[in-house]
């Protein structure tokens, strides 16, 4: 008997173990996952990435795709078999109304499955998720606390449609509204009563289109995009349901999570970057990947990479986080690829990676753990305190050319923009006319959205590169779909040192948050009078601005039109009124913006604790966020002045730094402020050239302390040329205007020249030996001489042959060493 019970359990462990279901996970009730897609190849690959992240979390229970096609979509569809399929019929195209909404299929799909699926005859639980998500680890219901009547899901703070008055039309129950999606998890009797009501409030609220705006809904596009989400929470609450939140679980790549918390939901909705690395699926809308053999996503960085790029423990994690999602999709794709039929990949750095045992440690399935659960069941929404709500989003933008000039600079702000912790991502603004595109070669050294040079204005010809800065911030907004609610605006000469936030600076909607530029004095006299109908509301403000978007989107063409019309009115260049030591007019653009906001009457929060310039003394106890090296600064003898450095290739040459500054250790201390101050301008100097080192580094710059060849050219694209070695003394000059001292040297790597005196010693040493054969060849030549006629003749003949073979070599020599010498 107790043979035959061992039998059944080692039998019960191997089907257990065939299904794909961990024998230590075994659910009590049956548990079975839903999410919904469309025929596309859009889909698809976000399919192969959920089914296969699906198995290696060793999530119980079954799923299903809801697949909603069209007749038409589904006589050319391909990927029938990437996951288990229930046919959906497509409701994008609403049968009744005509309107065009796909994410409607969601709820539609739902309903469908609950009606026609045996499968939903066998469930007690459900778990509902998105198609862009990639599993960490199981999803279980009753360990996250989801009861009958109460589901699990994740926070979604921005729909603000829960407070106001679209509850109060939508749903009888307003104040059972909760603010969640993402993941859902709830009891199948649940699902049954909500999924046809959690449908029709949809319709409901899309056909709604007079409580669209952004001020209502929360939706920055105001087209009732998340209309679903609305029908969702208003359908639970007419429901009756009230949700449990877990804001742990679920995280988007590119957000940190909290200490100690480690997520097992990945939702890559947004765009996420590691370093000069980043991946957005809207970029992938039409990618066939699944169906071309051989092709993965951009491959992102290694850990060792990420250990060296970030210090921080947390934040590290985070872009750990970040490569985890593209690399388990990209393991899922050659998996596919080779279900598909495709011929075994050649082999790679990156795939072997792949298919590492370091790998398979770091994506093993992520468990729960009662401590874990204990602090991260939360409470119902209504009951959840104001200060752990999440923030708004919070996008970060800053202007540059195409010029190398900005292409140091853009180097230093995005290695500080990583450190920082600064929340969102960020955008470079890269204003470039058509010929400088075709010679530029640092695309990829930042995001990037390129906008048509104004340094030439298209009208007036006048030359002013400084429009560039909000005739970008036009274009951005004009072409690029923005889901932050607050914008952070950088200039390129600046290194960050911590977060900008507007809730930490209190900036609103109407009330944006800058720093004083107090050398603005055309704010106080005529120039403000004839530029605006609000003079009294113009603040002397620049550098650092965080502004909402809405504001931004009234705002930012007043700033470009502004910035025309001050640079026009060239009878008020004089200083006495423009402030500007140089009558230029070249700081239209920054009068451009305080006229503009003024126009809407955009009043600052002017903050004096964000920006400082290296080389002026610090507040005590001032944590400053950003430094402005816009004017030349000072340590001793030491300094740096950006206008040095315009016309230097810091970012293509290898190895190239700007002069190291002082060691902190030399400073004086007897002056605590002036001590202070040297201090920030060590810390910009050496971010600056701690980022043009890992740049070269991720450039696969040489090994710099390898022997090398000093004649080698490294003013070459470093892309085009692997070679080592110095720069030219034309090149140091160049680069270091400033007479050196003991501060000063340049940074750049010594390299001994070992490898020619090497060259030179066997070259010496083959002249030896080629002495010695000729010597010992004579001496045969004389011995013959003494041999009988016909000997003798033979060694004339050998002699000569000897001689002209000696000739021959002799010359190849002379021409090794011409070789040589040109090296």
């Amino acid at each position: 008997m107790a043979n035959f019970l061992a039998f059944l359990m080692l039998v019960s462990f191997w089907v257990s173990f065939i299904s794909g279901q961990n024998p230590g996970l075994e659910a009590p009730y049956r548990i079975h996952t839903l999410f919904s897609v469309e025929c596309q190849n859009y889909f698809d690959w976000q399919t192969v990435g959920f089914m296969h992240s699906f198995k290696k979390a060793q999530q119980p229970g079954p799923v299903t795709r809801l697949l909603s096609c069209t007749e038409e979509e589904k006589k050319n569809y391909k990927g029938m078999d990437l996951a288990p399929t229930l046919e959906v019929p497509s409701m994008s195209r609403h049968p009744k109304t005509g309107d065009w909404y796909p994410a409607i299929n969601k709820p539609a799909g739902i309903v469908h499955w609950l009606k026609h699926s045996k499968d939903a005859q066998s469930t007690d639980w459900v778990v509902i998720l998105d198609a862009d998500m990639i599993l960490r680890g199981p999803i279980i219901p009753w360990e996250l606390g989801a009861e009958k009547g109460h589901p699990v899901a994740a926070y979604y703070g921005y729909l603000i449609g829960c407070d106001n008055i679209l509850a109060k039309m939508h749903t009888k129950h307003p104040e059972l509204c909760d603010k969640v999606g993402g993941l859902l998890a709830m009891h199948i009797d649940d699902l049954r009563v909500l999924a046809p009501l959690w449908l029709s409030k949809t319709e409901e609220v899309r056909e709604d289109r007079a409580h669209w705006g952004t001020n209502i809904t929360g939706d920055i596009y105001g087209t009732g995009w998340i209309s679903e989400m609305y029908g969702y929470s208003f359908g639970a609450a007419e429901a009756g349901l009230r949700h449990k939140i877990n804001d742990n679980l679920m995280i988007y790549p590119g957000y940190t999570p909290q200490p100690g918390v480690e997520p097992i939901l990945l939702h890559y909705g947004l765009p996420f970057s590691v370093g000069n690395w980043s991946f957005s699926k809207l970029e992938h809308h039409e990618d066939g990947i699944v169906y071309e053999c051989g092709r993965l996503f951009p491959e992102p960085p290694y850990p060792r990479e990420i250990k060296l790029m970030e210090p921080d423990p947390n934040k590290r994690r985070a872009l750990f986080l970040n490569i985890e999602c593209i690399n388990t999709m990209n393991e899922g794709l050659l998996l596919q690829h080779a279900r598909n039929g495709c011929p075994k990949p050649k082999w790679s750095k990156y795939l072997s990676f792949l298919k590492s045992k370091t790998f398979a440690k770091l994506t093993q399935p992520k468990l729960l753990t009662p401590p874990r659960m204990q602090t991260e069941v939360a409470k119902e929404v209504k009951e959840i305190d104001e200060s752990i709500k999440p923030y708004p989003k919070i996008h970060t933008l800053f202007s540059t050319e195409c010029t190398t000039y900005f292409d140091w600079q853009t180097v230093g702000l995005m290695h500080s923009f990583h450190l920082s912790s600064q929340p969102g991502n960020i955008t470079r603004l890269l204003s470039c006319t058509d010929e400088d595109l075709k010679q530029y070669k640092g695309h990829d050294l930042a995001p990037t959205h390129y906008v048509p040079s104004m340094s030439r204005h298209p009208l007036t010809g006048d030359w002013y590169p400084a429009i560039n800065k909000p005739a970008a911030v036009v274009h951005w907004l004009n072409h690029v779909n923005v889901d932050a609610e607050y914008i952070v605006i950088l200039d390129a000469d600046m290194i960050l040192r911590g977060p900008i936030t507007p809730w930490e600076f209190k900036a609103a909607r109407g009330r944006p948050v800058s720093t004083p530029y107090e050398y603005l004095i055309g704010c106080d006299n005529e120039l403000a009078k004839l530029h605006t109908r609000h003079p009294e509301a113009c603040d002397k403000v620049g550098g650092v601005i965080i502004m909402h978007i809405d504001d931004l989107r009234e705002f930012a063409l007043l700033w470009l039109l502004k910035t025309e019309e001050v640079r026009a009115d060239k009878a008020h260049y004089a200083t006495n009124i423009t402030g500007d030591i140089y009558e230029s007019g070249w700081i239209s653009e920054m009068y451009g913006y305080s006229f503009g906001a003024a126009e809407l009457k955009l009043r600052h929060l002017i903050s004096n604790e964000i920006l400082i310039y290296p080389g002026y003394v610090p507040e005590p106890d001032v944590k400053y966020r950003v430094f402005h090296y816009g004017l030349e600064f000072k340590v001793g003898n030491w300094s740096f002045d950006k206008a040095k450095w315009r016309e230097v290739d810091m970012v293509n040459k290898c190895w190239a730094t700007f002069p190291d500054p002082p060691d902190p250790s030399t400073l004086e201390q007897t002056d605590e402020n002036e001590l202070q101050r040297d201090l920030l301008s060590i810390e910009c100097a050496r971010t600056l050239n701690e980022a043009l080192r890992l740049h070269h580094k991720r450039r696969n710059c040489p090994d710099p302390t390898a022997l090398s060849n000093p004649a080698l050219d490294t003013t070459k694209d470093i892309a085009n040329s692997r070679k080592v070695g110095r720069f030219s003394k034309t090149d140091d000059i160049e680069s270091n205007p400033v007479p050196r001292n003991h501060s000063q040297e340049s940074s750049k790597p010594k390299v001994r020249d070992g490898l020619f005196g090497t060259l030179r010693f066997w070259i010496i040493l083959l002249w030896v030996f080629s002495g010695l054969g000729f010597i010992l060849v004579m001496l045969a030549m004389c011995s013959g001489y003494t041999s009988k006629g016909s000997s003798k003749g033979k060694s004339n003949k050998s002699r000569r042959r000897s001689y002209t073979g000696f000739l021959k070599t002799n010359a190849r020599d002379r021409q090794g060493r011409k070789s040589d010498a040109s090296l």
